[in-house]
């Protein structure tokens, strides 16, 4: 009986770790959670050892894992881990394309690159010394793709980071 490469569970299957096809053994829930996106929860706790696994397709899963998990422990995890540069460029090559992180505006609505927002609050502007006003139009917007809260644009002829729960698509 082969058991989890992650989580030690027993009846593991070999999964194939793209780009490459090497084969690490997971069980059912981990398997799930590298196909579909991994929800918090106390099973994943078991990436705190896999990621120092010494076999590079076993940190390769952890690291996605951990990657794609919503979680102040897994980003803190990600920040103090450490992949030989092949390795790492491997588990970044297999993300899923597209970057699954949607922006959304505060009633909700989906943003997408080149939208237009509107400013919902006045916002002071950290380094530039002015405040950008409420009900201001950022026009042309970039999405941030590490972090579905934050967008980009120019207001007053300076580029900034904008929270996404200050904007509402125009």
């Amino acid at each position: 009986m082969t058991c989890c490469a992650l989580c030690k569970a027993d009846d593991a299957t070999d999964v194939a770790v793209t780009p490459r096809d090497e084969t690490v053994a997971l069980c059912a829930v981990c398997a799930d959670g590298l196909a579909n996106g991994p929800t918090d929860g106390p099973h994943w706790q078991c990436l705190n050892d896999a990621i120092w696994s010494t076999v590079p397709a076993e940190q390769v899963v952890a690291w996605r894992l951990l990657k794609r998990l919503d979680a102040l422990w897994a980003n803190d995890l990600l920040d103090i881990a450490y992949l030989e540069p092949e390795v790492l460029d491997w588990a970044i090559s297999g993300l899923p394309s597209g970057n699954d992180l949607v922006h959304r505006d505060v009633n909700g609505t989906v943003l997408s690159n080149g939208d237009t927002v509107t400013l919902i609050k006045a916002l002071p502007v950290k380094g530039a010394g002015f405040t950008a006003k409420q009900g201001t139009a950022v026009r042309k917007i970039s999405l941030e793709p590490d972090n579905a809260e934050h967008i980009s644009g120019r207001v007053e002829g300076q580029k900034i980071v904008i929270l996404t729960k200050f904007v509402k698509k125009s």
